[in-house]
């Protein structure tokens, strides 16, 4: 038996809600300011206060994986109105076999899911992209902090005065749009290529661990909270990733650049090179959403039968 009117189940889900356009917001926020937490390292080499920059890099990187906690909620509602969706679509019995209408509605449901996903993902591409060109700006404000932190010696305190109109109005000034001369003129030399490398799988893995769980649970719903259960383990591995090959390499370029073994100019393409294969681990993350996917439900699929 079908479903009569199984095209009208999906023309009932929305593409556009309010839990949607939260998601785009605050992942484009949070992915700018990670990209600006690069600039710690060139305001460490700048000032000579290595430590006190990593200090403000970790503030900087904390806020913003917390702040990605409120995008990932905003995804539970999303991702439980395709489920639900598709489970009035599944028959009661097992025997009973899925009818094409029902079939159809379902890869429909999956679909309008899908691009919900994508449009997260384009969203935090734009806003990785907005915190590289914001990167003087950001290099500005990480200057200043260990300056009035060297002042105050309360790191609360001295985020508190980015706050004050004043501050705020010198921050604004340095907004500019690097010019394309500039941007041209930053060579690799001297940049290790497996730092680029790893740099661009560490952020694809960042940006579809979450939503390539979510994606999955709702390929299957039966194995859906198992397969949201995974996106921790994803987002565990990037993190160790990024501890073992991206983070020691860049930390011995900035250690040798204020130790005068190497230009300060290569510590800024470095800083440049680590945002734009950021930019570029974003885009190929669209390619590789729906392959995690299907692997995050296969091996969820392996965990409940064990």
């Amino acid at each position: 038996m079908t479903l009569p009117n199984a095209s009208l189940a999906f023309t009932g889900l929305p593409f556009w809600t309010w839990q949607l356009v939260v998601a785009l917001i605050v992942n484009a926020i949070v992915q700018a300011i990670q990209i600006g937490a690069y600039a710690a390292r060139l305001a460490g080499v700048r000032t000579g206060r290595i430590a006190t920059s990593i200090s403000l890099f970790n503030l900087f990187v904390t806020a913003s994986r917390l702040a990605t906690l409120v995008y990932t909620l905003m995804l539970g509602p999303l991702s439980d109105t395709a489920g639900n969706a598709i489970k009035a679509l599944l028959p009661r019995l097992p025997s009973h076999a899925i009818g094409p209408d029902r079939a159809a509605a379902i890869l429909s449901v999956q679909h309008t899911f899908e691009w919900q996903l994508r449009a997260i993902i384009i969203a935090g591409t734009v806003g990785t992209l907005l915190g590289s060109l914001l990167l003087p700006m950001f290099t500005y404000i990480y200057v200043r902090g260990v300056k009035s932190f060297e002042r105050t010696k309360s790191l609360p305190h001295s985020v508190l005065r980015m706050f004050d109109p004043r501050v705020i109005g010198s921050i604004l000034q340095r907004i500019r749009v690097p010019h394309y001369r500039e941007i041209f003129a930053f060579s690799t030399r001297g940049i290790p290529r497996r730092l680029l490398i790893f740099n661009v799988v560490v952020t694809g893995v960042y940006a579809i661990g979450v939503v390539a769980a979510y994606y999955a649970s709702i390929l299957d719903v039966n194995v859906a909270r198992t397969a949201i259960g995974i996106s921790g383990i994803i987002n565990g591995i990037g993190t160790i990733a990024f501890a073992l090959f991206v983070d020691p390499t860049s930390s011995i370029i900035v250690d040798e650049a204020v130790k005068g073994e190497r230009p300060h100019e290569e510590v800024k393409a470095m800083v440049f090179y680590l945002s734009a294969t950021a930019i570029v681990g974003w885009v190929l993350s669209q390619l590789i959403l729906w392959p995690a996917a299907e692997i995050i439900k296969v091996v969820a699929h392996v965990v409940n039968r064990g």
